[in-house]
Formats: C-alpha cells, structure tokens, sequence
C-alpha cells in the first residue's frame, strides 16, 4: 500500500478502558475517544467510558471477540474498523482492561496493518493492578513476593495453544492473579493444590473492580471453589492468590468512602453538573445524570444589549446565578466589549459560587450575603439601595422578591433577562424505569424550578427515593408538591448539598 493511499484512511485506535471507573482512562484514551467517528465498545465496558466520547459519534456495542467461540466477533470488528478507515473516519475500539492483556489486540492489530491501515494501540489499566489497588493488595511484597503471574482460566480459542496447567503453578514463588475465577474452580483450585499450593493460602476475590458496586471477599484457596458460584453471579472478577492476600484490610479504600456504591440521580443542567458528578464521584457514588432543566441564551438579546449600551448609569450589577455571570460575559464579548464596561459598577453575587466565577474573571465582588438566597442578598443591599440604581442579571423565570424588596427600600431597579430556564419533559426511559423501581438511593434537587420539573416528569415515583434539597425554599416548593425531603443542606450550595447526604448515611450506618 502507497503512502499516498494510506494516507487518506482515518486512524483506528484500539483503546483500553480500564475496569469501569472513566477517570481510569488515560489521557490518550479520551483524546481519541473525543475524535471518533465510530466506536466499537465491547459489551463489557462500563458505559460511563464513553464520557469522553463525542455527542456525535456513532457508539456500536459489540461482543467479546476474545470470548471463546467468537472467532467470527473478531473478523467482524476488523472488518467494520477497516471499513470506517476506509471511508476516512476515525474509529475506535474500546476494549475492557488493556489491549494487550488477555484480549484480541494483538489479532486485530495485525490484521490492520494487513490492510494497510493506520492503527495505535492505546494501554489501559488492568483488571489485576485496579482489583489490587482498590482492594489495597499489594501483589509484590519485598518480604513476601517478588514475581507475579497473570493467568486467566478460559480456555484459548486457538487449538493449538495449550491451556494452562495450574499443576505446574502449585510451587510459583510469588501473587497468582486469576483472571475469570469463576470458570471451571474446582479443577484449578484442585491443580494448584496438587502441584504444591497449600489448601489455606489467602485468596481475594475482586469483582467489578473499581465500579460503584464492587465487591471484594476472601477465602482460604481450599474453600474458594465452594463459595465461587454464590459469590460472584457472573461478575467480572479477579483472583488474588498468595501470601499477598493476606495484608489486605477488612474494607478497602475504595469501599470505605460514604457513599460507596449510593445510587444517585444528578438532576442539575449539564453545563452546572461536572463539579457536583466528581465530587459524589470522588465519594464513592453511582451517578446517572438526568437534567430536570435545561439553560439556554434568551430568546431576544437587545433587551441584554440595551442595557449593556447603558451601564454607566447603574450603581450595582447583580448576579443571581452562575449562569448570569456566564451568559452576561459572554454577550458583553459578543458585542464587542471587554470587561472595562463593567468599570464603576458594584457587583453583587448571591453565593461563593456566582462570586467564585466573577473572581475568576478577575472581577472584585462587593457583596455576598450570609445566606445564599435571595431574601438574604435584599436585606444586604437593602442598606446601600436607596437613590441607587440596579441592574439584574437574572433567568427567564423565578421569584421577583430581590427586585420587589430592593424597590422597597428606595432602589431604582432594571431587570434583564440574560438566560432561559427550560423544564425537561422526557427524561430518558432507563432513568424513570429505575427511579419508578427504586433504583436510586438519592435524587438531588437544587432549586424550586428543578423541583417542580422533576415532579412533572416522574410524579409519585419520586416519592420511591430520598430527596436531597439544597435549601429550605426548595423544601418547601417540595412539600408543597407532596414530597418530604430527606435532608436540607445546611450551607445552601452544591457543596452543602453533598455533606447533607453524607452525614445522612453516616448516621445510618
């Protein structure tokens, strides 16, 4: 094939996922993730990997090729990987764990080159090093074990590779790590013990590792064969065996964070969620976002613009939401402007948040109330509105108490619309199956609007889950609806919210 030819094919990348945790992924892996075309996922996958894809790309999942009796899977991958080349796109398989690591990379990287396509192999964290890490195993221990063995019990599809005969590893010096414990444990078991091992070697069992609902038990290798069918039910599983196994805690750090393996509904707009998903994330949470509202620019600027014209005549600026600074900035660019036509104003910021986000744009914050909420901001600049002009930066909907009570106490006030607020009607069927199931452990409700969204979309079934409110106005645009929340965070942000749920499950423990 001529460099010429090639070089009008798209790239192909066969991927390594990892375990299930996305923040696993490599950096390489999201970038060619992002500039898929196509991307062939293995079913074994964890969804939540295609995070870093593109809204765009076409996501096909697929069989296991490396499972035993799917020789045609494979020849059906590279054909559609080659085929997507040909056609100039890039594709990507996403294959569970590492390429290169009991997988079909190696087959299908040659048969690309074959075929004259261009083709990177991307690595990605093993099943073996994340169950270790996770669990706290250390598989290599200077006093206890300097080599370590990968193996996997399924037989090879190739016939003329020869299975592995655990008899010859009965006297390994050093960590087996099994891969698929669940094939077959009788027969190994009973290998390693007639080759050596002895019936009361640790054994740690890892399955689903690095996933909200991983589990993790321990056995002697003569007991483990009994209890491997109860055990794992089909999860994806790796064995630890050795004096290694020994040394890992009665709970890992991966199970011992709050709200380990808590299923919960993020219903905040996408562009507002990133934050609060990591750190419920970093908390051990199973999150499914599902926008109750979705932001958008309004439908008609030149009131935004008019204003913009004439900022020299207020006194104060205020921000009732993040999204305000976002979509007021962006305008005031839009227009030509830079952040000298706020010079002279006064900015007001309803939370560390909205403020954070001004400080961010190198703005000075005059003002912030003791309690985020607009009754809280009103009595603040209640002092400083009379004779003053204001000019507020708000959404397409809510309450006009800031307004009404700044009028009060003898302000002049304007008020923009610099944002949309948009109640999401069909949520996604999965979603509502799950929430109708009481599937979720926690749904978070953020603001009254949200609120009553989720209370069109779901109705009662809300009432199947615990309700997180972030403030004692969203409790009471809960009640109400009909809905008793759980918890109502204390400080009325994100962060607040989050601790609410922890304290909550720590009290429950």
């Amino acid at each position: 094939m001529h460099a010429s030819s090639q070089a009008s094919f798209g790239p192909v990348y066969l991927v390594g996922a990892g375990p299930g945790d996305p923040r696993l992924l490599s950096i390489r892996a999201a970038e060619c993730l992002a500039r898929a075309h196509v991307i062939l996922c293995e079913c074994s996958v964890d969804p939540r990997a295609l995070e870093s894809a593109s809204p765009s790309s076409e996501v096909v999942w697929i069989d296991d090729p490396r499972a035993e009796g799917t020789r045609r899977a494979l020849e059906e991958v590279v054909a559609r990987l080659i085929a997507t080349s040909r056609a100039g796109k890039t594709a990507v398989h996403l294959i569970a764990g590492d390429p290169e690591l009991f997988s079909t990379g190696f087959e299908e990287a040659e048969a690309l080159h074959r075929a004259g396509v261009p083709v990177e192999v991307v690595p990605g964290v093993t099943a073996a090093t994340a169950a270790a890490a996770m669990a706290e195993i250390p598989i290599t221990h200077a006093a206890l074990s300097s080599a370590v063995a990968m193996v996997t019990t399924r037989q090879p599809s190739d016939s003329r590779v020869r299975p592995v005969d655990f008899f010859h590893l009965g006297r390994f010096p050093g960590t087996l790590v099994v891969y698929a414990p669940d094939c077959e444990p009788q027969r190994w078991t009973r290998r390693l013990i007639e080759g050596g091992s002895s019936p009361d070697t640790p054994v740690v069992v890892v399955s689903d590792a690095a996933r909200p609902h991983q589990r993790v038990w321990r056995c002697a290798l003569g007991e483990l064969a009994a209890q491997m069918v109860e055990r794992c039910g089909g999860a994806q599983s790796v064995a630890v065996v050795g004096p290694v196994a020994a040394l890992a805690p009665a709970v890992g750090w991966y199970a011992a964070r709050p709200l380990f393996g808590r299923r919960v509904l993020l219903t905040r707009p996408r562009n507002q969620a990133a934050e609060m998903l990591a750190r419920l994330r970093d908390l051990g949470a199973d999150v499914t976002l599902q926008p109750a509202i979705e932001i958008g620019p309004p439908a008609n600027w030149q009131p935004v613009d008019k204003a913009i014209e004439r900022l020299d005549r207020y006194h104060w600026l205020v921000f009732s939401s993040v999204n305000g600074v976002d979509f007021l900035l962006g305008r005031l660019e839009e227009r030509g402007h830079d952040l000298r036509r706020l010079a002279g104003l006064k900015l007001a910021a309803i939370g560390p948040a909205t403020a954070e986000r001004l400080q961010h744009h190198r703005l000075t914050v005059a003002t912030t109330p003791p309690q985020y909420r607009a009754e809280s901001l009103a009595e603040t600049l209640a002092g400083h509105a009379a004779g003053k002009r204001f000019l507020l930066a708000r959404a397409s909907r809510g309450r006009e108490v800031l307004a009404e009570r700044l009028r009060d106490a003898g302000a002049e006030v304007d008020q923009i619309v610099v944002y949309t607020s948009r109640d999401v009607t069909q949520p996604e069927p999965a979603t509502a199956e799950t929430l109708r199931a009481g599937g979720f452990d926690w749904v978070t409700v953020t603001s009254s609007a949200i609120a009553r969204a989720l209370h069109t979309m779901y109705g009662p079934a809300l009432a199947h889950s615990r309700l997180a409110s972030i403030s004692p106005i969203t409790s009471r645009t809960l009640r109400e609806l009909g809905y008793d929340p759980a918890v109502e965070a204390k400080e009325y942000t994100t962060e607040g919210l989050v601790d609410a749920m922890v304290q909550f499950q720590q009290r429950c423990v």
